[in-house]
């Protein structure tokens, strides 16, 4: 019995410093580009799209399906970042509590 009560004060632990983790992935800013840095997206630590920054010379009308690809691709570069950060984060809060194969944290 004694380990399962270790284990449940581990838990709470974890439950309250990954409470205090996702009010910080509010903050946290990640940026993608794309086109060699000329398209630029910044998301928040939720995936949220914060701002979008584009190189003035991609601006031709003729181009317009380039312009459209290359801001999906710096989405989805951040959006990477973003999800590689927060499983950095959650592997550091779990390091001592052994979860199962699969187990996504939060809940």
């Amino acid at each position: 019995m004694k380990n399962l009560g270790q284990m449940m004060k581990q838990v709470q632990q974890m439950q309250s410093r990954m409470g205090e983790m996702q009010e910080k992935l509010v903050e946290l800013e990640m940026i993608g580009t794309s086109g060699g840095g000329m398209v630029q997206a910044t998301l928040n630590g939720k995936g949220a799209l914060k701002a979008i920054k584009i190189d003035p010379s991609l601006v031709n009308p003729a181009e317009i399906g380039m312009l459209e690809d290359l801001i999906v691709a710096a989405i989805n570069d951040a959006k990477t970042k973003v999800d590689d950060k927060v499983q950095a984060k959650m592997s550091e809060l779990t390091g001592g509590l052994p979860l199962p194969p699969g187990f996504k944290l939060p809940f």
